[in-house]
């Protein structure tokens, strides 16, 4: 058959594979614009960030900096809702071409998208929400082979190794309302938590923004134990498997700040080694940082100048962090990699395609590595 005859929005796209990146991934779906090609054709990444002499795009994936002896070489998948007529998927090179993408059909789409978060599965497959639609997952030729649909649904959902759901609901969330869900292969309800069940009292009670909670994240974490985080309330908790709190922190006990919006903590990520990473919002003295669970204390932090809006930080397997966000002074969505350091050594940003007040066109990147 040929690829016309697949779903309406899947076409194929060609690339090159990154060396030692292993077989990559399946090359599909929506042709990108044409593009100024590098001007060599090999399937080498460019060798130093002087190399990068590819024209960019509006409104597509830009690479300005890359230092392929530092960075973490793989692909990167993103979401990209800079255009709600087109909410796409897609995996980029290092040097930010395009190998995979997936428009999202206009028929799942349901109000304005919040936190269209993606991930890769262990199988190959791509798990996505949709806020006040569901969540999904296609295999790489575009097909849904698994979907729950609930409307009370937003920005987050990770599949769990029995195969079960876990997702969030935080926009526009109420106090009576379910905060967190896990569901089985076929749908059923297993476990639940409500944020009224251990907040309903001063100062959370009257808090209104977006939501109540506004929780945007939650990840299972070791001994069946929960991860959640809940913007609104400037915390991060975690939950035994009957949902009691058996650890938070406050972040505005670390930092101080005069925003009303507060410091807006996004993804906290467990490392293997006990530590949390998290990304902070708004007038946050640090955007990203990293703290000793123990203690209550950071050991790394990270801030930029022109960066604002950070939505993810990720660590990654040669010790750099993957951040999404907006810069500032571009007004450009962004996702680069810092090493220990601090030293940006990728960059990748959609081209040309102001942010304005939108939080970002970008909400989390996977870094795929080898």
């Amino acid at each position: 058959m040929s690829p016309a005859k697949l779903l309406p929005f899947v076409m194929i796209v060609c690339v090159g594979i990154l060396e030692g990146c292993g077989p990559g991934p399946t090359p599909l779906l929506e042709r990108p614009p044409t593009r100024t090609p590098m001007p060599s054709t090999s399937s080498s990444p460019p060798q130093a960030t002087a190399n990068l002499q590819r024209v960019c795009i509006t409104g597509e994936p830009c690479v300005r900096v890359y230092d392929p002896a530092l960075a973490c070489n793989g692909t990167t998948l993103l979401s990209d809702v800079h255009d709600d007529k087109r909410m796409r998927l897609f995996e980029v090179d290092m040097a930010g071409e395009i190998v995979w993408q997936y428009s999202i059909p206009q028929e799942l789409v349901h109000g304005a998208p919040v936190g269209l978060d993606a991930e890769l599965l262990d199988n190959g497959n791509i798990l996505f929400t949709l806020s006040s639609s569901g969540v999904y997952e296609i295999d790489r030729m575009g097909t849904i082979v698994w979907s729950h649909t609930d409307p009370q649904v937003s920005h987050d959902a990770d599949r769990l190794p029995s195969g079960d759901t876990l997702y969030v609901f935080g926009n526009g969330d109420k106090r009576d309302d379910v905060q967190v869900k896990q569901v089985d292969p076929s749908g059923n309800l297993v476990w639940s938590w409500r944020a009224q069940d251990h907040f309903n009292s001063a100062p959370y009670v009257s808090i209104d923004r977006q939501g109540w909670t506004h929780i945007n994240s939650v990840t299972r974490i070791r001994d069946g134990n929960t991860l959640v985080s809940l913007r609104n309330f400037g915390l991060t908790v975690e939950l035994d498997v009957q949902g009691n709190v058996v650890w938070q922190i406050d972040w505005t006990d670390l930092y101080e700040t005069d925003d009303p919006r507060g410091l807006d903590p996004h993804e906290p990520e467990l490392l293997p080694d006990g530590h949390v990473l998290v990304c902070l919002q708004w007038e946050a003295p640090y955007q990203v940082v990293e703290i000793d669970r123990a203690a209550d204390q950071s050991i790394w932090e990270y801030h930029r100048d022109d960066f604002r809006t950070c939505r993810d930080a990720d660590r990654l397997p040669n010790g750099n962090t993957l951040i999404v966000g907006v810069l500032e002074d571009r007004d450009e969505a962004v996702v680069f990699e810092v090493t220990p350091e601090k030293e940006i050594v990728w960059e990748l940003t959609l081209h040309d395609t102001p942010v304005g007040h939108h939080p970002g066109w970008f909400f989390k990147a996977q870094r795929i590595c080898p």
